[in-house]
C-alpha cells in the first residue's frame, strides 16, 4: 500500500496542506496586483503584505504557549475558521483599514511558501504520524512536495481573472474578487479535514511536562533554538524582499507581464521546487541535513542576485526558475533537523519559536521592498541574495558539528 508508513492522521494533514497551499498559490500572485488596481501605492501595498506576516507572528506565539495545553486540533480548527473570515472581508469590501484587519486576523499567505501557524502545529504533529523514525525527513519532504505542487496548481488558477476579463468583459477588480470566494471554499475544506483528526495528534506527554514560552525548555535545546531562531530570522528577513507577491509585482512592472504569463512562471517554479524536495531527502541521507541545507542554498542565492540584472524577460525567467529548482531544498531538511535535535515534548514550542522569529523578520522586509521598488528596481533581489548568502555561511559554522541521531 502506498505510504502505508504514514497514519490516517498524517494523510489528513497532507490533505489539509494540499488544499490550503492551493489557495495560497493563487492569492500570493494576485494580491499585490489587486491592491495596486484598487489605487494603493507601493508603500501601502507593502503594509498590507506585512500585516499578513504579522498574523503569523501572533498565531505562532499563541500556539507555542497554549496549543499543547488546550489542544492542537482546536487550534487548527480555529485558524481554519479565521481563513474563512479573512476571505469574506476581502470579498465584500475595498476599504483599506478593513483589508489590513483581514490580513491581521486571517491566515492569508503571500510569500509563496507557508510561514503561518498551521506550519508550526503540523510540523510538530508529523513525526508522530510515522511508524519509523528514519522516515522523518521523508515525511517532511512529502509534506513540502505535495504542498508545493498544490501551490503551483493554485498559481495557475491566478490567470483566471485575466481570462474572465477577456472572455466576459469583467472589470479586473471584480474578476480577481472571484478568487477570494475560491479561497473561502478552500478554507471550508480545510476546516472539514481538521474536524476528523483523531486525539493521536496531541502530545503524548503529561500537560504539566509541556514546555511553553513561559517555561524553560532544557538548556541544550534552548541553546539550539536560540541560535537557529537568530539565523532563521536573517534568512526570512532576506526572503521577505523576494516573496512571491513582490516578485509577481516586479515581473508585472519591469516587463509588463500579464497575470496569465506570471501564473505560468510560478507554476513552473513550483513544479521544480516540489521535485527538489525529494532530491533533498536523498541528498540528506548521503551528505547530512546541514550540508544539504547549506550547499544547495548558496548557488540558489547567486541566481537570485543575477535575476535582478537580467536584461530580457526570457533570461529573467530562466534565472528565476534555476533559482527555484534548488532554493527550497533546505526546507524539509531544516524542519527535520529541528525536530530531531529537540525532545518530543519541546517540538511545538521549538517550531513555534523558530517560525515566530522567521515571521517577525519577514514581516519587516516587504514594506521596505515596497518602498524601494519604485526607486531601485533591482534592490530587493540584491539585498535578499546577499543576506541569504551570509545566513548560509553562519548556519554551516554553527551547526556542522551538531548531528541528528541518525547521523551520529
Amino acid at each position: 500500500m502506498v505510504l502505508n508508513w504514514i497514519s490516517k492522521d498524517g494523510k489528513l494533514i497532507l490533505g489539509a496542506r494540499i488544499v490550503r497551499t492551493f489557495s495560497y498559490g493563487f492569492l500570493s500572485v494576485v494580491l499585490a496586483i489587486y491592491l495596486s488596481l484598487l489605487g494603493f501605492n507601493e508603500i501601502l501595498i507593502g503594509v498590507v503584505l506585512t500585516a499578513t506576516l504579522v498574523n503569523g507572528i501572533i498565531f505562532n506565539l499563541v500556539s507555542s504557549a497554549y496549543a499543547d495545553k488546550i489542544g492542537r486540533k482546536k487550534f487548527l480548527i480555529l485558524y481554519a475558521i479565521l481563513m474563512i473570515v479573512s476571505a469574506a472581508i476581502f470579498f465584500v469590501t475595498n476599504n483599506y483599514v478593513a483589508l489590513i484587519v483581514a490580513a491581521l486576523v486571517g491566515t492569508i499567505n503571500v510569500t509563496g511558501s507557508e510561514v503561518g501557524a498551521f506550519l508550526s502545529l503540523e510540523q510538530a504533529i508529523l513525526p508522530q504520524t510515522i511508524n519509523d523514525e528514519k522516515k522523518r525527513t521523508s515525511i517532511f519532504a512529502i509534506y513540502n512536495m505535495v504542498g508545493t505542487f498544490a501551490m503551483s496548481g493554485g498559481v495557475l488558477l491566478s490567470g483566471l481573472p485575466h481570462l474572465m476579463s477577456l472572455q466576459f468583459g469583467l472589470d479586473k477588480i471584480e474578476a480577481i474578487k472571484v478568487l477570494f470566494l475560491a479561497y473561502a471554499a478552500c478554507a471550508l475544506a480545510v476546516l472539514a479535514i481538521y474536524l476528523v483528526l483523531s486525539p493521536k495528534i496531541e502530545t503524548r506527554d503529561k500537560k504539566e511536562n509541556i514546555p511553553t514560552i513561559r517555561r524553560n525548555i532544557t538548556p541544550e535545546s534552548r541553546s539550539i533554538i536560540a541560535k537557529m531562531s537568530s539565523l532563521f530570522a536573517v534568512d526570512s528577513f532576506a526572503g521577505g524582499f523576494v516573496i512571491q507577491s513582490i516578485v509577481s509585482f516586479w515581473f508585472y512592472t519591469k516587463f509588463g507581464a500579464d497575470l496569465s504569463t506570471i501564473s505560468y512562471i510560478f507554476t513552473a517554479a513550483g513544479v521544480l521546487t516540489a521535485l527538489s524536495y525529494l532530491l533533498a531527502s536523498k541528498a540528506a541521507s548521503r551528505i547530512g541535513l546541514v550540508n544539504t541545507m547549506v550547499w544547495t542554498h548558496i548557488p540558489s542565492n547567486v541566481f537570485l542576485i543575477l535575476v535582478a540584472f537580467a536584461p530580457t524577460f526570457p533570461l529573467a525567467i530562466g534565472l528565476y526558475l534555476a533559482r527555484m529548482s534548488i532554493s527550497q531544498m533546505d526546507v524539509p531538511t531544516r524542519q527535520s533537523y529541528l525536530m530531531a535535535v529537540v525532545k518530543e515534548n519541546e517540538r511545538v514550542a521549538a517550531a513555534g519559536i523558530t517560525n515566530t522569529s522567521r515571521n517577525i523578520a519577514q514581516a519587516v522586509s516587504p514594506s521596505i521592498a515596497g518602498a524601494i521598488l519604485g526607486q531601485i528596481l533591482v534592490a530587493p533581489f540584491v539585498i535578499g541574495g546577499v543576506l541569504k548568502l551570509a545566513y548560509d555561511v553562519a548556519l554551516f559554522i554553527n551547526f556542522r558539528k551538531i548531528k541528528p541521531p541518525e547521523e551520529l
